[in-house]
């Protein structure tokens, strides 16, 4: 791969690579395990559940396990208690990562289309967005409830690109997990790795991205505007 690559539009994931939102996330769990009588799980624990939705969220603080699956009255039950907490603790302790604001700034002026991708549901994406002062950046915003499939799906980021009438490889993915590398690569395009988010299978590196950048501002540094 040449760099730097001929692009025109940037799709960034929401928690772990622009906002960290683990704190609020854990507090509404272990608030959520409390109302149904069941023992805290350490913050930790709660960041690797972090990724594929509230409803896997959920399944995972309730089980203890990455797959595991609960009876489906409790997992309902639960499910809404957590609904209910976590609407009230989204912004409580959230906040932008090192570099986010002047990247994003700095990556809209040099000319690229910016699109947000989260497997968060609308109903949290929208107010959380707006809440963080992100909302302003993006044309397109494809929550976890958009679209009939979610990440590591790649209908998110072919749904995207034909929304900004461009090829899928003109595209890069910016993320923080497997989620995110396996959507580019199953949609055909380059895909960078921020560090510091909730990857649970380790270092990013391991996941083999295009790039793995310290900050969004060094994005910059790889990409270029493609010619129209």
């Amino acid at each position: 791969m040449n760099f730097p690559l001929p692009i025109k539009a940037v799709v960034l994931d929401l928690d772990g690579t622009l906002l960290d939102t683990a704190n609020d996330i854990a507090e509404a769990a272990n608030r959520m395990l409390a109302e149904l009588g069941r023992a805290p799980l350490p913050e930790e624990a709660v960041k690797s559940y972090i990724g594929n939705g509230v409803s896997r969220l959920v399944k995972r603080a309730l089980t203890g396990t990455l797959d595991g699956e609960p009876e489906p009255a409790p997992f309902h039950q639960a499910l809404e208690i957590f609904r209910k907490h976590y609407a009230g603790t989204l912004t409580a302790t959230t906040r932008h990562y090192p570099g986010v604001m002047e990247g994003l700034e700095a990556l809209k002026q040099a000319g690229f289309r910016l699109a947000c991708i989260t497997n968060k549901a609308e109903r949290f994406t929208t107010p959380l967005l707006d809440a963080m002062g992100l909302a302003p950046f993006f044309e397109a915003v494809i929550s976890g409830d958009t679209l009939a499939a979610k990440k590591p799906d790649p209908l998110p980021l072919r749904h995207v690109a034909e929304r900004f009438a461009i090829p899928v490889e003109q595209m890069v993915l910016i993320g923080d997990s497997l989620n995110d590398v396996q959507a580019a690569r199953a949609a055909g395009c380059p895909v960078f790795c921020v560090p510091y988010g909730y990857n649970r299978t380790g270092p990013v590196s391991g996941l083999n991205p295009d790039r793995v950048i310290d900050s969004l501002p060094e994005a910059l540094k790889w990409v270029k505007l493609a010619a129209s």
